[in-house]
């Protein structure tokens, strides 16, 4: 059996950063940036967070609680591909042959849907990169699929005029991946480590992982769970002290890891000129590595486009001095209130990784709650990027693809009031109120009809309600006299329709009369037209 290698031949050592206006600190960074308006208009981007933790369809960071004794993935591995000391996740990764991806049809129904860019996952904490990659063998062209991931849905995203972008999560993998290194507190099989500590690279050979080095997927044991921990009380408590604990911290015991990082993040930069990066990250990874790659991805991106500048790279949990060197991400939560930089939310209608529990439970976000939150993010200056979960086949569900088809359904109507637009002097008003952070949407209350969300387009303003809306319509904020009420009503239409609607306006609002079946399901949008209502 042949040696796998990377597909492509390595570059020499090209880790320079490109030369442009762009330093490789946070001042050059922020004095430099702003936001390209394609992003700012495109308001609705569609994520594939897809690689082999869907294969075993048994949700999220699978690779990693795979090898939790007592936890529930690790029951379900166990049960269904045997003992982690046996059958580890490197297994689960050449299984994920994705036989049923169709990814034209899918970004043909993502684009439906109105999503203007697309976002596909590059590599994950499990450190399988899901492209050609120069500088790690344990990619999706060797093991696998056997395909480059990330160029075919480049290739076809860019066909359709959606921008396109990569996600990475790989500077996470050196503590997230340390649990392949356990063993069994309890059992027959206690204190037998796992395949991560007994396999190498000599074990490779004769097999289909033939010259593929598993401490180059698994990271090395560089905090592995010591010896002698006999409950899984203790072991939990552990991982919970150590490797669990999400730092942004250089790899202590792992000099290398910073330096293999890097030179990936780069190949991925250079080879497929992405649109967008979305860091899994806390400003941004790996101390100065981390600035390395957005000096050189600004600079190049300038290079790509004829010296403008259409690169985004997402972060999150920005320190105020650092805003608006970057794109902000709110991993799952909200904004309060209208943001003074263009920022995102990125969310999931089911687990980021496929688990077909929600399937059977019917357990999935709604394509209501999917439009409502679209029209909050957008009123604050946001932008919301949508995870489909894919299960392992390539494919996505009946329940998932009704949801995505929803979702188009509402954009056709009134997508007018949400693409391109800006935000408004107040970003709504209505009883449902939601906090700033991250991780907020399990205690947040579902909208409601009398939650209205305004965004403009041009000198006009729309406003749009968060569920089904008939009868008269009142818009406080456009109260005569009212802190927010300045200009002149002269035409109010339905989103879409050109046929004028009755309205008066007075000291406590403009109340507006919808027409019979003037709304969807999930809420109308209305445009408000007069001079002075836009500033």
């Amino acid at each position: 059996m042949s040696s796998p290698r990377p597909s492509k031949p390595r570059p020499a050592a090209d880790t320079a950063v490109a030369t442009g206006p762009f330093a490789p600190d946070w001042a050059s960074l922020k004095a430099n940036y702003v936001v390209p308006d394609w992003f700012r208009d495109a308001k609705f981007g569609i994520w594939a967070h897809w690689s082999a933790q869907s294969q075993p369809g048994a949700g999220d960071w699978y690779a990693r609680n795979m090898y939790i004794q007592g936890d529930k993935q690790s029951d379900f591995h166990r049960a269904n591909y045997g003992h982690p000391a046996d059958v580890g996740f490197l297994d689960i990764e050449n299984q994920w042959t994705a036989d049923n991806w169709d990814p034209d049809a899918l970004l043909d129904l993502y684009q439906a849907a109105g999503a203007r860019y697309f976002v596909a996952l590059a590599n994950h904490h499990d450190n399988l990169d899901c492209y050609d990659s120069a500088w790690h063998g344990w990619n999706s062209v060797n093991i696998g699929p056997k395909r480059d991931i990330v160029g075919i849905w480049a290739q076809k995203a860019r066909a359709r005029g959606l921008k396109f972008g990569v996600s990475n999560h790989g500077a996470h993998a050196w503590h997230w991946y340390q649990t392949a290194y356990g063993y069994d507190p309890e059992g027959p099989r206690a204190g037998e480590r796992y395949d991560a500590w007994r396999r190498t690279k000599a074990d490779g050979i004769g097999t289909w992982w033939e010259g593929l080095d598993p401490k180059d997927l698994y990271t090395g044991p560089s905090m592995p769970m010591p010896d002698g921990i006999t409950s899984i009380a203790e072991a939990n408590a552990w991982h919970e002290a150590n490797d669990l604990v999400w730092t942004e911290a250089l790899p202590p015991n792992n000099p290398g890891y910073v330096t293999d990082w890097y030179r990936r993040c780069k190949d991925l930069i250079d080879s497929y000129q992405p649109d967008l990066i979305y860091f899994d990250n806390y400003d941004l990874p790996l101390g100065q590595a981390g600035l390395d790659i957005a000096a050189h991805f600004y600079n190049a991106s300038m290079g790509w486009n004829g010296g403008q500048l259409q690169a985004v790279i997402n972060t999150k949990e920005l320190p105020v001095e650092r805003q608006g060197a970057v794109v902000e991400d709110v991993e799952r939560g909200f904004r309060a209130e209208i943001q003074a930089y263009p920022w995102q939310t990125d969310t999931c209608i089911g687990n980021w990784h496929y688990k077909r529990e929600l399937f059977e439970t019917k357990s999935y976000v709604s394509a209501a709650a999917v439009i409502h939150r679209l029209c909050d993010v957008v009123a604050k200056n946001g932008n919301l990027l949508l995870s489909v979960p894919i299960m392992g086949d390539g494919s996505i569900d009946s329940q998932e693809r009704a949801i995505v088809e929803g979702v188009g359904d509402w954009n056709r109507r009134f997508g007018a009031a949400i693409f391109g637009s800006r935000p408004w002097r107040v970003a709504g008003e209505g009883p449902t109120q939601v906090n700033s952070g991250m991780f907020g949407e399990d205690k947040a209350k579902a909208f409601t009809a009398a939650d209205i969300r305004f965004t403009t387009s041009g000198d006009a303003l729309n406003a749009l309600t968060l569920g089904a809306a008939s009868g008269t319509l009142s818009l406080s904020s456009l109260a005569e006299g009212g802190p927010h009420g300045a200009g002149r009503v002269e035409r109010v239409e339905v989103v879409g329709q050109d046929a004028p609607l009755d309205f008066t306006r007075d000291a406590r609002g403009l109340h507006v009369r919808l027409p019979d079946g003037a709304s969807h399901a999930y809420g109308v949008a209305i445009t408000i037209k007069g001079p002075g209502l836009v500033d």
